[in-house]
């Protein structure tokens, strides 16, 4: 990771740790990049924090003085971002948001011209002129200054592609929809009533405060209740950007990433499809996932934290499914990045193929007992190598022996060690978790 960009883009407090001038630097690098020998065509998504206009205008404004042309697609989502770049030969691709995290928290997340998360290589290149101002880049004069141009049209080839892929009809199936008061409320739904379904909607209604507030594959809760209450069919929540999708059975249960991997590319596989009889995870996946898949006569190959490190592992040896148990999943038959309504539409794929609920369906896979806790600290790096925290991480590993597994490692996006701990029981998991915290807090590493 570099000073400025993580695993999942540029991040930081709106005006705070990220500001107006980064991102008119991070335009007028781009322009530059992608224009020396063309004028460069960038296309710029956001989602519906109140600063995400005020982004997109510095964004835009440091293309344009830079050569390139942006195309605005205005509130859309991040897979929506990926499928035009990739589709209409853009040279990149900028979506603005924050994720699953709060408001006043914004972020820049650069797509390649593939349709994949942008090289690290590039990045430090433009952390370099952010701070140095090297290279030194001219502004375009006269007849070169770049355009903006209004994109909209983007957004709806991209909903005209999801609806495309399904190939049975979603009619008499009742299914609830948690947009986070995100870019979901600009596709989803439009996409559910195309196909037929009898679609409830909830936290649809942004007013660039309440992304992700109580609401959202963050706060499972709130749709878990909406379910039950409505006796849908299933639900599905998406984050603030829409490119995780977590999923909700008839009553009202929890289907995560691991789970909604597991279903998709069990039936994958039982169709020949399955790349390798193989689906890619990460660290954090739960081992009842490997267990479940070596069971039914696959396998599980691990990557580090980030759907950028799973698609990359994907593209390499040529999976076609894999993803994160927060809801990241990739189908690289149809996108190249994690993408929450996709997602949703090939999990009712196999409800229907099947003729089974979704309930019955997650039953076949069996979790092992999980916690995961962050701790705030000042400096990952110096609470990672702490010869104190690390004998207590061997201790705890020791004592799960092949029982269990802990994970300790750094957030890619804020300053947070996040502590996870799988064993056979709720109860060790939570000693076992708080035990690592607790040195980590002795160790006076903590900022409470």
């Amino acid at each position: 990771m570099g000073k400025y960009f993580g695993t999942d883009g540029f991040r930081g407090e709106a005006n705070v740790g990220l500001t107006v001038e980064h991102a008119y630097k991070v335009g007028r690098f781009l322009g530059w990049y992608y224009g020396k020998e063309h004028r460069a065509q960038i296309v710029i998504g956001k989602d519906t924090r109140r600063s995400s206009y005020m982004f997109e205008y510095s964004l835009a404004a440091g293309l344009t003085a830079s050569g390139a042309d942006a195309y605005l697609l205005h509130v859309t989502t991040t897979p929506s971002v990926s499928y035009v770049v990739r589709t209409e030969q853009f040279d990149c691709g900028i979506m603005i948001s924050a994720s699953h995290n709060p408001f006043y928290d914004n972020g820049i997340k650069i797509i390649a011209g593939s349709g994949r998360k942008m090289d690290a290589a590039v990045e430090e290149q433009i952390e370099a002129y952010i701070d140095e101002g090297v290279p030194e880049i001219p502004f375009a004069l006269r007849e070169n200054i770049g355009r903006t141009i209004d994109f909209a049209a983007g957004r709806n080839r991209y909903i005209g592609h999801l609806i495309s892929i399904p190939t049975r009809s979603f009619k008499n199936m009742r299914v609830g929809l948690d947009c986070a008061n995100g870019s979901a409320s600009s596709v989803a739904k439009s996409v559910f009533d195309a196909l037929g379904a009898e679609t409830f909607v909830i936290h649809n209604e942004p007013d660039g405060t309440n992304i992700n507030r109580e609401c959202g594959s963050t706060h499972i809760e709130s749709l878990q209740k909406f379910v039950k209450e409505k006796h849908l069919d299933c639900g599905f929540a998406y984050d603030g950007d829409a490119d995780r999708c977590l999923a909700v059975d008839e009553d009202g249960e929890l289907v995560d990433g691991d789970k909604i991997m597991f279903i998709c590319g069990k039936y994958r596989n039982e169709c020949g499809k399955l790349s390798d009889h193989t689906i890619v995870s990460t660290v954090m996946s739960n081992l009842g996932l490997k267990k479940a898949c070596e069971r039914d006569g696959m396998k599980t190959v691990q990557t580090q934290v980030g759907d950028k490190y799973v698609c990359e592992n994907m593209m390499e040896n040529g999976y076609d499914v894999g993803g994160e148990q927060s809801g990241h999943i990739i189908f690289m038959k149809h996108a190249t990045t994690g993408d929450g309504i996709l997602t949703s539409l090939m999990l009712m794929g196999v409800m229907l193929e099947k003729k089974r609920s979704l309930g019955s369906l997650a039953g076949e896979i069996t979790l092992y007992p999980q916690l995961l806790k962050n701790v705030r600290v000042a400096d990952k790096k110096q609470a990672q190598e702490n010869k104190a925290v690390r004998a207590e991480v061997e201790k705890v590993a020791a004592a799960l022996g092949s029982d269990g597994r802990i994970l300790v490692r750094e957030s890619g996006t804020e300053p947070l060690i996040r502590v996870m701990v799988e064993a056979e029981t709720e109860e060790l998991c939570e000693t076992y978790v708080d035990q690592v915290i607790d040195v980590i807090r002795a160790q006076g590493l903590a900022v409470e």
